[in-house]
């Protein structure tokens, strides 16, 4: 089979499309013909860092959709020509406040899914939301559990609440700008980009501003209740700033820096919450597909790439070019 692989430079001077060997399920795997593999920001950082005193390939990728070509002797769950959409995560079954030890996500460090078939256990695999094309499955898996997790799981977001989404433009935002509209709330978002911010508007967005901008004087007549926080030390502050009294900051991610401080006083006086958040369990994933599925919910696709283009679609979400998801194509 013929897969995306990175080797022997870190980087995406690394990255190739070149023939692989392809694993056969045998007991209670399961493999995929994949259709569509979603990318997502975890994916540059996997090839920007992975060697740690290895060169040995690596196929990246967490996400994909396709169809069951082939099942091992003990699998129940599924037979051949079933649709179905792969779950990122792996080790984690039921929803708990932490991930348990030993969780680990698909495509570091066993081979992922950037490739024309993935083979896996039938546990880490659900079946294809109906509404959903193959390509919309594809680039679901990762972002929308973990927008899921942050909103409903960790956030408990609730109808008429306001919900602020700093620097949209991600999959896992605009997801969340989605899920939050269909639990009945306000959202407001952020962006450096006008256009993104338009876009944003035109796909359910309630407000809009400049992430630049005085978040105080703009928002000045809105009640934030919950950010969800991806930034890092760029929004951080602003998003705390704006929060209300006894409001949830919820983050899960830091595309600026990692580290930030905090007026420690000003803080408990506000009674204010910041809680961590990342991806989520079997059993959120499975809950989140039931959501999308009951509230006719689309995946918000930017660009589709051919698996021959590696290079071109890593950088063109390392230098966030997407509103929404972007992904490969492999049928």
């Amino acid at each position: 089979m013929k897969a995306i692989v990175h080797e022997r430079k870190d980087g995406l001077e690394g990255l190739q499309y070149k023939e692989m060997n392809m694993e056969r399920p045998t007991g209670k795997d399961v493999l995929i013909k994949v259709h569509t593999a979603g990318m997502n920001r975890r994916d540059v950082a996997v090839v920007t860092k992975r060697h740690k005193g290895t060169d040995a390939p690596l196929i990246p990728g967490s996400d994909a959709s396709g169809v069951i070509e082939a099942v091992g002797e003990d699998v129940q769950r599924f037979r051949e020509g079933d649709e179905v959409v792969i779950n990122p995560g792996l080790g984690w079954e039921k929803k708990s406040e932490y991930p348990p030890e030993g969780f680990e996500i698909v495509g570091l460090p066993d081979h992922g899914a950037f490739a024309e078939y993935y083979c896996c256990s039938e546990a880490h695999v659900e079946k294809k939301p109906s509404h959903l094309s193959f390509e919309e499955a594809g680039v679901l898996p990762l972002a929308a559990l973990t927008a899921y997790r942050a909103l409903v799981t960790r956030g408990q977001i609730k109808a008429g609440q306001t919900v602020l989404l700093p620097g949209i433009g991600s999959g896992v935002l605009t997801f969340a700008l989605k899920f939050a509209k269909a639990k009945g709330a306000r959202v407001i978002v952020t962006s450096r980009s006008k256009e993104k911010l338009e876009a944003a508007l035109a796909i359910g967005a309630d407000a809009a501003v400049m992430t630049e901008s005085d978040w105080k004087e703009e928002l000045a007549e809105e009640t934030i209740d919950l950010s969800i926080e991806s930034i890092g030390k760029a929004t951080f502050h602003k998003s705390l700033e704006v929060l209300r009294k006894g409001g949830t900051l919820v983050t899960f991610g830091a595309t600026t820096e990692d580290e930030v401080t905090i007026d420690i006083r000003k803080f408990f006086y506000a009674q204010q919450n910041i809680l961590g958040s990342t991806m989520g369990s079997a059993e959120e994933f499975r809950e989140m597909l039931s959501f999308i599925e009951e509230n006719d919910i689309h995946p918000q696709l930017d660009k589709l790439f051919k698996p021959d283009q590696p290079v071109e679609a890593f950088e063109y979400l390392k230098n966030s070019g997407n509103f929404g998801k972007i992904g490969f194509r492999f049928q």
